[in-house]
Formats: structure tokens, sequence, C-alpha cells
């Protein structure tokens, strides 16, 4: 059964990795799982990725890491949205070593999803997140 309001995503590729067709997956997954999603598209910084979280009064943003910065650029995230005030929960997919699940975690991020995750799995996740925020 579909949630009365629907659950709205940003997704967008933080930072200058250029590689955006599994994000593109994604959008495609979570909008199937009944979701509204915002895509920004590719090189997109913290101030964009905010700005259209308070536009869009999104509930979750995701960021897609396939250039080994998910250490940096995902707290940075979820650092940046705190300081503007939005509770909004971080989701990073893309490629990620388990040993840094545990840091990921402490530093705020909500999930993360590897390559080749499930749509269910993905949509779940997600819901997740945004569970876990209290909405």
């Amino acid at each position: 059964m579909a949630d009365a309001t629907p659950v709205r995503v940003v997704l967008a590729k933080l930072g200058l990795d250029g590689h955006d067709r599994g994000l593109k997956v994604v959008a495609r997954m979570l909008r199937d799982g009944g979701m509204e999603v915002i895509y920004l598209g590719l090189r997109q910084t913290t101030s964009s990725i905010i700005d259209a979280v308070e536009q869009e009064d999104a509930d979750v943003v995701g960021i897609s890491m396939l250039n080994a910065g998910h250490l940096t650029l995902g707290p940075l995230m979820v650092d940046a949205l705190a300081d503007a005030g939005l509770d909004v929960p971080v989701v990073i997919g893309g490629i990620v070593p388990d040993e840094d699940l545990p840091t990921l975690a402490a530093a705020g991020v909500a999930g993360v999803l590897g390559p080749g995750s499930p749509a269910a799995d993905v949509v779940a996740c997600v819901r997740a997140a945004v569970a876990g925020r209290g909405r």
C-alpha cells in the first residue's frame, strides 16, 4: 500500500564524478516504488543539492559515489544539510567497501547501497532512512 504522501527524493552526483547511468536506474526504481524523484544529475555541489532540497521540500537525499570520494563527500553532505538546519537523511549508492560502512554510519549517513542492489532493497533503504528521521 502506497503512502498518502509520496517520499520526495533528491538524487545527485556530488562532485566531479561523471558516471550517472546507475543513478538514472535508481531514479526509475524509486519512481516505480511510488516516490517522487528530483534528479539533479552530474557535478552538483552541496549548495545546489541543499537549494533543491529546500525548493522541493525533499524528504531524503541520494548521492551516487563511484570515485572513492564517499568518506569525504558523504559526511560533507550530511554536515551541509545539518548546517542549513535541514533534517534530511543522506543515502549513498555506489562503490563503498564494507570496511567503510561503520565510518559512514558514524558520520550520519543513513544508508548505503552497493552496485546491483535490487529495486526492493533500494526502495526499502530510502523508506527506512526517511522513517529513521521521524517522518
